[in-house]
Parts: structure tokens; C-alpha cells; sequence
């Protein structure tokens, strides 16, 4: 037993405190304070103080955040638990995430040019390394396009981007300026968005034929 902090509880709990605000004090859970201080009887004043100090603006304030805390530790309980179930992806893994992200975002219809524009800088290293260990496109063919609206500094977003997808600046495009059409518009994609262009007609043709595979080994065929 805590003899130390059940001291200063039974204490705390005959000023009037509540089981929580000593609980908060002593860094002790509250079923240990409630049975330290489970003989001792509040005064009626006292007891009505705790119902007042319960209901106040602070006590509601400090029960929400309490309850944030708790929920934002439950939520990365769970990411952590799911990060843990993630092993490195065999190449045939990277294959078909290469494959699912281009589908859903990469160009289809430009002959000859592999496309593939993104905002979030993880999706563009993973399609970086899927192009790079899958597709073996060779370092000089990769070019950079950054668009960026017009009040947001052009030389931090590409030197941004030429770090993520590890391309030099030299083999970047030249950014292309999106005008804004309301001042209330949000920045939130301060480093714009950038797209990953290979001139390649014949990766082209074998990203379209995989897409095209991979729709008709999963799809599921109908009974004949």
C-alpha cells in the first residue's frame, strides 16, 4: 500500500476534494482513493460544494478533455496494433499497390506517358519505389510537375517534392500556377501537388495491361 498518498487523501478528502481531483493530484487511480477515503463522511456543505464544482463551466471543460485524452490513447492503441500487423511487402505486394494506386490515380488516357499525380508525399514514395524496383525506369527518364497556387513559394514546394521523390530539380517541369478564385479558400496543400511523368509507351501499355489483369483475376465470374 501507497501509505504516503493514502495519507494525503484521507487529508485532501476532509478539505471537501472530490475522489477525481484528488485521483488527479496524487497521479493515483480513483477506485485506490475511494477505498482510502471510503470511512470518511462529508459534511452537507461539502457535499453540496462537489455537486456545484461537478456542474461548473471547468469541471465540464476538464471532463471533455479528459475524455479527448482518452479517446485520441484509444485511437493510437489501435494504429499501433494495425501498424504491428504490417509485414515489409514482397515484391508482388508492391506489384499490385503499384498497380491499385495507378489505377485510381495515375493518367490513362495521354499516349505514351505514364502519369501520376498526388498531394500526399507517402503515396508519391511508394509509386516512386514501385516505378523504380518494379518497373526499373532508369533515373534520367523520371521528370517532376509541381502545381502550386500563386501566393505559395514555388522554390520550398519544389524542393519539397525533389526530396521526396528523391528527383532532381533539373529534371522537374516548370511549376505550373493555379489562380485562386476566393480569397477564403483553405491552404491546404501548402507544398501543392505534385505528378511523377515518364515518357514511356511501352510502360504505359504493360500499367494499362496490368490494370486490366488485375480487374479480371479478382473479379468475381458468374456460375455457367
Amino acid at each position: 500500500m501507497k501509505l504516503a498518498e493514502k495519507l494525503k487523501a484521507r487529508t485532501l478528502r476532509v478539505k471537501g476534494h472530490s475522489i477525481g481531483e484528488i485521483a488527479t493530484k496524487l497521479s493515483v487511480s480513483k477506485s485506490s482513493v475511494s477505498n482510502w477515503v471510503a470511512d470518511i463522511e462529508l459534511s452537507s456543505a461539502q457535499i453540496k460544494q462537489l455537486k456545484t464544482n461537478s456542474h461548473s463551466a471547468v469541471a465540464v471543460e476538464n471532463r471533455r478533455r479528459s475524455r479527448l485524452k482518452n479517446e485520441n490513447a484509444r485511437r493510437e492503441q489501435i494504429i499501433e496494433k494495425a501498424k504491428s500487423e504490417v509485414n515489409k511487402p514482397t515484391a508482388q505486394e508492391l506489384f499490385f499497390l503499384g498497380v491499385a494506386l495507378y489505377w485510381g490515380e495515375g493518367t490513362k488516357k495521354k499516349r505514351g506517358v505514364v502519369e501520376f499525380t498526388n498531394s500526399d508525399p507517402k503515396v508519391v514514395e511508394v509509386m516512386m519505389r514501385f516505378f523504380r524496383d518494379v518497373c526499373s525506369v532508369p533515373e534520367k527518364k523520371f521528370r517532376g510537375h509541381v502545381y502550386i497556387h500563386e501566393h505559395l513559394s514555388i522554390e520550398k514546394a519544389e524542393q519539397y517534392w525533389s526530396r521526396v521523390a528523391r528527383i532532381p530539380r533539373r529534371q522537374f517541369y516548370k511549376t505550373s500556377i493555379q489562380h485562386n478564385r476566393t480569397r477564403l479558400k483553405k491552404d491546404t496543400l501548402t507544398k501543392g501537388t505534385f505528378a511523377i511523368s515518364i515518357c514511356d509507351t511501352e510502360l504505359k501499355l504493360r500499367i494499362l495491361g496490368w490494370i486490366e489483369g488485375v480487374y479480371q483475376t479478382t473479379t468475381v465470374q458468374s456460375c455457367e
